[in-house]
């Protein structure tokens, strides 16, 4: 028996999605983690958190860099907590495209499965 494919990141939240025995048939069309994802899609309103990212880091030294509450809070104005999950998710959705890393305590960490205070970073 051949071994599974690797993991692939969620269209939406940027998870990682596992295989599955009964996505053998279809693995190349699945893109999405859960049905929550699916009834989401990405729309043209989360491009400007990825944007949002992308820019407060480009203002920044050299290998800084940010807290996603930062963004939240740059954008999202006095209900910036709201705006943390799509920040969040922009920033996974950045890391599968290989353009940023997420740190924690200067290491950098799988975006699927950290916990705690975390730290976005333009990938060197």
């Amino acid at each position: 028996m051949a071994s599974p494919p690797p993991p692939k990141p969620c269209a939406v939240c940027g998870r990682d999605i596992t295989w599955r025995r009964k996505w053998a048939r279809d693995w190349e069309q699945v893109r999405y983690c859960s049905d929550a994802c699916r009834g989401k899609r990405t729309q043209a309103r989360d491009s400007p958190w990825e944007a949002r990212i992308l820019e407060l880091l480009s203002q920044r030294a050299g290998g800084a860099t940010v807290c996603p509450s930062e963004v939240a809070r740059a954008s999202g104005g006095e209900d910036w907590r709201a705006c943390m999950e799509p920040v969040r998710e922009a920033a996974r959705r950045l890391v599968a495209r290989g353009v940023l890393d997420i740190v924690q305590g200067g290491r950098v960490v799988d975006p699927s499965t950290a916990r705690g205070p975390l730290r976005l970073r333009l990938r060197a």
